[in-house]
């Protein structure tokens, strides 16, 4: 990684390091609220856009140029590595991603398949290479993602989104030895890609785990979930990147979130940021919290929420501005524009 990336901001507040001003990026900052993306999708599915590395460059790159946020994320979903896996997955309009063949039975769970990064998800990788090439020497990181085993879980059981997860924590309770084995192949796969997203040029990763706070309380996180997210940020220490693990709905227990893992906690919007962050511990660095749906309403009242959050970082390094989670579809571009300008001009140091 070139001397450029490692002091560009997002880098140093990942280490909790002095920082010329906090760096802003937004969860899914690269899609259907900009014009030039909904451009895009008008003529590639959703699965054909992802699997053409070019297309996702170029989407990944659209806010970067559009915007100057401090942190890029590679165009991609959580769900692509479930087909490597033996599931047939389609995004279909109005209704979102759709599993055909759930997993029920241990049997489904038995017949999985581990791939690695290269052969399942290799056109991700090359979209990293793609993009990397453009923005390093502009000293604009990457981040790479995946999703957390048991949102990925979720999905796989259910045969798309669910509402109170019946199946999946059915399955989780009635069949303990069949869950881990579930989880554990699960982690195997995005530990894995995560590594070569890394290696493929990304100077950061991070673990959505958006469903576990949802379905799940502490008791029930603690058995089923963290032993799993933790082997996967065990295993990341050898991509030698900072981590960032982002969880939804889980402010109630976020510290047995950072005990997984992580360099970095993101945080939702449902904790005052300093409350979460002294939870987590103030040896960690944080993300977050503004409410996606502050975004929809008036500048003024947008401008109080941020000096809202700015202002319970009370001077600490380690701040990484961002939503509590994906930017809404109908967001004004205006309003993206003025949030980053706003955040970097009113943090300088």
């Amino acid at each position: 990684m070139t001397n450029l990336l490692q002091n560009s901001n997002f880098l140093r507040a990942c280490r909790r390091e002095a920082v010329d001003h906090t760096p802003i990026w937004l969860m899914r900052q690269a899609g259907r609220y900009m014009p030039e993306y909904r451009a895009i999708r008008a003529k590639h599915t959703m699965l054909d856009v992802i699997r053409t590395p070019e297309l996702a460059a170029e989407i990944t790159l659209q806010p970067i140029n559009a915007f100057g946020m401090d942190a890029a994320i590679i165009f991609s979903d959580i769900l692509p590595p479930l087909v490597g896996m033996g599931l047939e997955l389609e995004f279909v309009k109005g209704e979102g991603p759709v599993i055909y063949n759930p997993i029920s039975t241990t049997a489904d769970i038995e017949k999985l398949q581990t791939p690695p990064a290269e052969e399942n998800m290799g056109f991700t990788l090359e979209a990293i290479r793609l993009v990397t090439a453009e923005l390093t020497p502009r000293g604009v990181p990457l981040i790479g993602f995946a999703g957390a085993p048991f949102t990925l879980a979720s999905y796989a059981i259910e045969g798309g989104s669910s509402k109170n997860y019946e199946k999946t924590k059915a399955l989780m309770y009635q069949f303990p030895e069949a869950w881990d084995m579930l989880m554990r192949k699960l982690a195997i796969v995005q530990a894995d890609y995560l590594r070569k997203q890394a290696q493929a040029g990304a100077s950061a990763l991070q673990l959505f785990d958006s469903w576990a706070g949802l379905a799940l309380g502490t008791q029930d996180y603690v058995r089923y979930i963290r032993p799993y997210n933790q082997l996967i940020f065990t295993e990341l220490e050898k991509a030698n990147v900072p981590t960032i693990n982002f969880s939804t709905g889980t402010a109630h227990y976020l510290d047995e979130v950072a005990a997984c893992g992580g360099t970095v906690i993101g945080v939702d919007w449902r904790i005052p940021l300093d409350v979460a962050w002294e939870k987590v511990g103030y040896d960690r660095a944080v993300q977050g919290n503004l409410d996606p749906t502050v975004l929809l309403t008036e500048w003024e009242f947008v401008q109080e929420r941020v000096d809202d959050v700015l202002g319970r970082v009370n001077g600490r390094s380690g701040h990484i501005f961002n939503l509590g989670h994906g930017i809404f579809p109908t967001v004004p571009t205006d309003t993206v524009k003025r949030l980053v300008a706003y955040v970097q001009e009113n943090t300088q140091r």
